[in-house]
């Protein structure tokens, strides 16, 4: 296996921390999942921790608690949510501790797992930190007249979609009269899901059916969105072909706005203002062109979109690029890989049909339509992560030879760096 590259961890580049990571040290899986609202708007994350030595949901409440409360602590808990609130799982040795009051109250859902039983304890314990501001949900919820103390306490109640049949929901939320907070349904998959929620009442949702194509029907890309296309698949040439790109810049006008624009600005000191695409690309240079054009294609292409699939596709092409010296793959051709994995989501077609009009490598198109070959690794290891199915994670990292905390870390750089990218622009 290849050393990973010593470059800045807030670049998104995997830091030389980890590669010097010592191996027999636990490692520390952390994965956020998004909880978005009936317009697609993420409002909210849920943190998914575990380490080989401590799960924060499970084992000894005071090993949970620790490991929960010093990921969080480690990390950020503002970082780790790019500021929205953060869902966090919880024991009944942790709701009756003080731990979690060194987390920030106005980013903090505590969440009571359903194996807690509704003690007085933890009914008072609740109560307590509702007081301090900290909100309250109730996770997997089944109905207990026992629970009713609880229900009239909590902001949020969370029900699993899939295991909870329909005619059991409505009968949850009949029964559930003194709750006055939030309905949210989790493990929400498909659209047709989404639909069926929201029709039933509930407010958030949590799920991958956002990252689902809503239209699966043959078509053709329209013509605007090929250039966008095109144009990322130039912007990964090294050097770059001024000459094709500035003719496709020409054809979108938000990015020749945005390029003209930043060209003239004043920190850039020109002696005269730059009137043609092609000077401006000289000007602001390869780098930063990849950079601004980038993002604002991506956005492009998501418009249709819920924004939590553009930051996902950033993510996952951070992600594969700076992972491909482990994986022994091209950097170039992973960051597309990431990027374009989300590609039928963005632009509502299915993938075979999005995928058309781009000049990809064979193995990165086969990869994109679901072949299991090495230009998968990276991106298969991720989607596991993303879903918080962390076995499969160490076991992909077994079979592949990664090693598990530099790709965790690299995770987490990218994950910072596609915020970042995002909340600049």
């Amino acid at each position: 296996m290849e050393q990973a590259s010593t470059n800045d961890p807030a670049t998104g580049s995997i830091a030389s921390v980890a590669s010097s990571a010592p191996t027999s040290q636990p490692t520390r899986y952390l994965a956020r999942q998004p909880i978005l609202n009936v317009s697609g708007t993420v409002v909210a994350y849920e943190l998914l921790f575990r380490s080989e030595a401590a799960s924060a949901f499970s084992g000894p409440g005071d090993i949970a608690s620790w490991t929960m409360v010093d990921n969080t602590l480690i990390y950020g808990l503002g970082k780790l949510t790019a500021g929205l609130p953060a869902f966090i799982n919880c024991t009944a040795d942790t709701l009756s501790g003080d731990i979690l009051c060194m987390l920030p109250a106005p980013l903090t859902v505590i969440e009571v797992l359903e194996t807690v039983e509704p003690s007085q304890a933890v009914i008072r314990a609740c109560a307590a930190l509702r007081q301090k501001g900290y909100k309250i949900a109730l996770d997997d919820f089944e109905y207990s007249s026992s629970l009713d103390p609880l229900a009239r306490i909590a902001d949020y109640i969370k029900i699993d979609f899939l295991r909870t049949p329909a005619s059991e929901r409505r009968r949850l939320m009949s029964l559930l009269r003194e709750f006055k907070g939030t309905y949210l349904a989790e493990k929400v998959e498909t659209r047709e899901g989404f639909e069926e929620a929201l029709k039933e009442g509930f407010k958030l949702f949590q799920g991958y059916y956002f990252c689902k194509p809503s239209l699966l029907k043959k078509s053709a890309v329209p013509s605007n969105r090929l250039v966008h296309l095109r144009l990322l698949s130039l912007l990964h040439e090294i050097p770059l072909d001024i000459s094709k790109i500035s003719k496709l810049v020409e054809r979108e006008p938000s990015l020749a706005y945005r390029l003209l624009r930043y060209a003239n600005s004043a920190g850039r000191g020109m002696r005269q203002e730059v009137t043609s695409i092609k000077k401006a690309l000289f000007a602001v240079g390869d780098d930063l062109f990849r950079r601004m054009a980038t993002l604002a294609v991506a956005v492009e292409l998501n418009y249709h979109s819920s924004p939590e699939v553009l930051r996902m596709a950033l993510v996952r092409a951070r992600f594969c690029e700076t992972a491909s010296s482990i994986c022994h793959l091209n950097p170039t051709e992973q960051y597309l890989l990431g990027l374009f994995s989300l590609l039928d989501a963005m632009l509502q077609l299915p993938m075979e049909e999005a995928l058309a009009p781009l000049s990809l490598a064979d193995s990165v198109r086969a990869a994109l339509l679901g072949a299991n070959n090495s230009e998968r690794c990276p991106l298969d290891w991720l989607e596991s992560h993303e879903r918080g199915n962390f076995a499969r994670c160490d076991k992909l990292a077994r079979s592949h030879g990664f090693a598990p905390e530099i790709l965790e870390q690299s995770l987490r750089a990218a994950t910072l760096w596609a915020d970042k990218l995002i909340e600049e622009n």
